[in-house]
């Protein structure tokens, strides 16, 4: 079984190679990669492993980019100290998700899983596979949860409360923070619905806001509402009298 390991503190990276061949003598450890930089040079020109360990956050990036930049089919367990990308780990790639400091009974567990889904994934049951990792990626992300943003040659990574709202602008998805910067993303704003939760609701087909983002609302003639952010804003929001009862329950709740 052939292994890469993609971690930028060389001691834990050597330490964690050790610990694998100790927990089977057939696991080769083809390459010790130390950045996000490095591994995408190194997938872009050599065969993929059959597995790969990593850690997430490394010295140039988190190791989801290596993912989003190169096509890799081939299933990731995570070690990482942070255990607040879990969700986002698990779709790229991940099939486990390990904090360090980690011991050899957790290793041999993760290895456990990954002989166990090839077994799976040899047979008719793949396609199966495919759907339940799909189901996965479409799951809501809870408060803790991250909107990964690419910015420049970085990823910045957003939890939900510090994000004021999602809009549309020239068929442009466009994430406003709280600290007043904005964002381009290359989601659809339907797709962020999917991913954010009762803390947001679509105003219309423009607008997705968080509650947090929201200071008060007016009535508007006739029966509609104005939605008065807590910061300025190039556009005034307005809600439909069809949609005006479910905004005031979602206030409420």
């Amino acid at each position: 079984m052939k292994i890469i390991i993609i971690e930028d503190e060389s001691l834990v990276a050597e330490d964690l190679a050790s610990s694998l061949k100790n927990c089977n003598a057939e696991i080769e450890i083809i390459a010790l990669l130390g950045s996000v930089k490095e591994a995408i040079t190194y997938f872009k020109n050599n065969p993929q492993p059959d597995l790969i360990f990593s850690d997430i956050q490394l010295g140039d990036g988190l190791s989801f980019e290596i993912i989003q930049t190169v096509p890799l089919n081939v299933p990731v367990i995570f070690c990482t100290a942070f255990n607040e990308y879990a969700l986002d780990a698990f779709k790229a790639n991940g099939i486990e998700y390990i904090l360090k400091p980690f011991s050899a009974a957790e290793l041999k567990v993760a290895l456990g899983k990954f002989h166990k889904m090839q077994q799976i994934m040899s047979g008719q049951i793949a396609a199966q596979y495919q759907k339940a990792m799909e189901t996965i990626s479409n799951l809501q992300q809870p408060v803790s949860g991250t909107i990964m943003v690419k910015y420049r040659d970085r990823l910045l990574p957003f939890t939900l409360d510090k994000i004021a709202l999602f809009y549309v602008e020239a068929e442009t998805t466009v994430m406003l923070a709280h600290n007043g910067k904005s964002y381009i993303l290359t989601e659809s704003l339907e797709d962020l619905e999917k991913r954010t939760n009762r803390c947001f609701f679509r105003m219309n087909r423009q607008l997705l806001v968080n509650r947090n983002a929201i200071a008060d609302v007016t009535d508007y003639f006739p029966r509609k509402l104005k939605i008065n952010l807590s910061f300025p804003f190039h556009k005034d929001i307005f809600v439909s009298r069809e949609k005006r009862s479910k905004v005031l329950a979602w206030l409420e709740n």
